[in-house]
Parts: C-alpha cells; sequence; structure tokens
C-alpha cells in the first residue's frame, strides 16, 4: 500500500484548515502557498473533500474553505479512504466479500486480512484533532 501525493495533500489541507478553524474562511490560495502545494491540485482535493461534505465553502473576496466538523469528527482513515479509495493491501480484499476462487485455499489470505486490519484500525485511530495537535508540537521546537 502506498498513500499517494492527493491522500497526503488532503491531509495537510484537512490540518491547515483546522489550524484555521473559528476564524474566517481559509484561502485555498494561503493554503497552497503555506504547504507548497499547487494550487490546481489543490483545487482538485478540495472539490472531493467539499462533495463529500468534509469542508464548506464560501464565495466572495472573503470567500474560502473551512472545516464542515470539528477536527475530532474526522478521523485519518476516512479522509484517507476518500481519497485513495480502499487500502487493501492485495485485490481479493477490496470487495466485501473476498470472491477469489482460490480463497480457500490461499496460505497467504489470512496474512493479507490480518495486515488489512491492521492498516485500519491504526488510521482510524487518529483524529484530524490529533494531527493538528502534532504539527503545533513540532511548531513549537
Amino acid at each position: 500500500m502506498r498513500i499517494s501525493t492527493k491522500g497526503r495533500y488532503a491531509l495537510r489541507l484537512m490540518i491547515d484548515l483546522a489550524c484555521r478553524s473559528g476564524s474566517a474562511p481559509v484561502s485555498l490560495k494561503d493554503v497552497a502557498e503555506r504547504q507548497d502545494i499547487s494550487l490546481k491540485y489543490l483545487e482538485q482535493i478540495v472539490g472531493l473533500l467539499s462533495k463529500a461534505g468534509y469542508v464548506r465553502s464560501a464565495r466572495g473576496p472573503q470567500g474560502g474553505y473551512r472545516l464542515a466538523r470539528a477536527p475530532e469528527n474526522y478521523t485519518v482513515g476516512e479522509i484517507l479512504r476518500l481519497t485513495e479509495g480502499n487500502l487493501a493491501p492485495v485485490a481479493c480484499l477490496e470487495d466485501p466479500e473476498n470472491l477469489c476462487e482460490r480463497c480457500s485455499q490461499c496460505g497467504t489470505v489470512d496474512f493479507w486480512s490480518g495486515l488489512y486490519t491492521v492498516i485500519n484500525q491504526y488510521i482510524d485511530r487518529f483524529t484530524l484533532a490529533d494531527l493538528v495537535a502534532a504539527e503545533r508540537r513540532k511548531e513549537q521546537k
């Protein structure tokens, strides 16, 4: 499993918005400058986040984006699944039911299934608020 720039940048965008929650909407141009991410790429990512209801937009000269929920109400897992799709380490685990014809005799399926469980437990254990706190700790050093 490899997380693409889309997933990584979506997390950075959400952290940036969370750090500025409670204030005026955040300009995507400002986020692009702070995060050193292409504005065009951020526009694609924010479109996906907006469509899913993770962020809200405000139009006009003072417009921008803000989180739709409190940072503690987003898990890293839900953000990554939205941007990356299924995070299964092998194709046979991508569907709710394993339809692989070799599943019953496969010596590796339990290993891959266990890895998938650990991945999901790990990414669902952390919230956006946790990542904001980690970023603020690093800024203080």
